[in-house]
């Protein structure tokens, strides 16, 4: 298990973080949905009564509605006026939009194009200085397409905060996506672009949607190597999921050398998530955080720039594993063993009567994991595993059999 540097806490802490948050974004509201906004409002609750956003260097802005110029840069300009019109018309079809994944709803547009307000704010937080880390939790709408909506998501906001640190001058920005979902909608947009890395870890695409995110993809004419998927067995846990990201995600960050580490933190990978099969716990998603950390420091000078994403456990897993999320973001870590406020858990019942809410931040576990191996047991795992490195790694100048790359 990777440990926590006190360096890199104690940077965090002194260093300024902006939080983009306002309950506006609730607005973001698919009805009744696997795609909860209760799982936000529980999370940014839970962290306030934790204290973690009243934390000196923690600056909480609100999120501007993006524009048509920014919108633009990711989507086509029909699309978008389908979703202004698509509400008005309860037998509107095309464009992804009035499916059971991806209903329409009252101010669909204006709530949309507020989350990618949010993302873009906080990566032009970082980008120009004013914080070192940022994060928009209600983001992370990774699925959207160029030209339609797709696995609960409109505006591909993560997309288009990279687009727009592009148009700012960056040359290298790195995307790690550890939803349980392949990251399809990002990698699409910047497939034959050489200046972004997208890396996806996600449940194999024989088993779970998209569909997407083989090893063999690997990036268009002229960027192969800057996709990077990782598709994980069904039932993978703390112990394979970081025995798997430690194999490729470093090696990979490092010969990309990124100016800029963004990171779409769904939490769907968790063991009682009801739409996917991995097996991960809270604490192996805190675990994770810290890693995602420790590269942005060991890589892009600290440049973080996150989202939130998936996660359907709404009471039980999400407020917990994002709240460890924000912690990590602001400054000190909170303990797995941290009781959950009293107030907090009157709050979760109310919102969700009958749910169970947890006691304490964790799951009572003690993530640890075997580095990979060339010569490694063949089990289904440590295929996967080879499979993205053999794919990947010559590409980048890398040694897919040598464990120090």
């Amino acid at each position: 298990m990777v440990e926590d540097p006190d360096d890199i806490t104690a940077a965090t802490a002194a260093a300024p973080v902006t939080v983009v948050w306002d309950q506006a974004l609730l607005g973001y509201d698919l009805g009744e949905h696997p795609l909860d906004p209760v799982r936000v409002e529980l999370t940014i609750a839970l962290a306030r009564s934790l204290g973690v956003l009243d934390r000196d260097n923690v600056t909480v802005v609100p999120p501007p509605t993006a524009d048509e110029s920014l919108l633009r840069l990711i989507h086509d300009p029909e699309y978008l006026d389908a979703v202004r019109k698509a509400p008005d018309d309860p037998y509107y079809r095309g464009h992804g939009l009035n499916t059971p994944d991806n209903p329409v709803f009252p101010g669909m547009h204006d709530s949309s194009a507020l989350v990618a307000g949010g993302s873009v704010r906080a990566a032009e937080a970082v980008w120009n200085g004013e914080a070192l880390h940022s994060v928009n939790i209600a983001g992370g709408l990774h699925h959207a397409m160029r030209d339609h909506a797709s696995g609960f998501c409109v505006y591909n906001d993560p997309a288009i905060a990279i687009a727009r640190v592009l148009q700012l001058g960056a040359e290298r920005v790195a995307y790690v996506d550890v939803d349980v979902h392949h990251g399809d909608g990002v990698q699409a947009a910047f497939w034959d672009d050489p200046r972004v890395l997208t890396i996806s870890l996600h449940e194999s695409p024989l088993s779970l949607f998209p569909g997407t995110g083989f090893p063999s993809e690997v990036g268009g004419p002229g960027a192969e190597g800057t996709a990077v998927n990782v598709a994980l067995p069904p039932g993978t846990g703390d112990a394979g999921w970081h025995r798997a990201f430690h194999a490729v995600v470093p090696s990979v960050l490092r010969a990309f050398d990124p100016q800029v580490l963004f990171t779409q933190c769904g939490c769907d990978s968790h063991r009682s998530d009801p739409l996917a099969d991995l097996a991960l716990t809270v604490d192996g998603q805190r675990a994770a955080y810290l890693v995602l950390r420790e590269l942005a420091h060991g890589l892009t000078g600290g440049r973080w720039v996150a989202f939130g994403g998936g996660g359907y456990g709404v009471v039980e897993v999400v407020p917990r594993a994002w709240t460890h999320l924000l912690a990590v973001l602001t400054g000190a870590p909170v303990s797995p063993t941290t009781a959950t406020p009293n107030a907090w858990r009157v709050l979760a019942a109310r919102r969700r009567p009958g749910a169970r809410v947890p006691t304490f931040m964790g799951d009572g576990t003690q993530p640890k994991w075997e580095p990979w191996q060339p010569d490694s047991e063949p089990t289904p795992l440590d295929r996967a595993i080879m499979s993205t490195r053999r794919a990947v790694f010559p590409l980048h100048g890398l040694d897919p059999d040598d464990p120090r790359d």
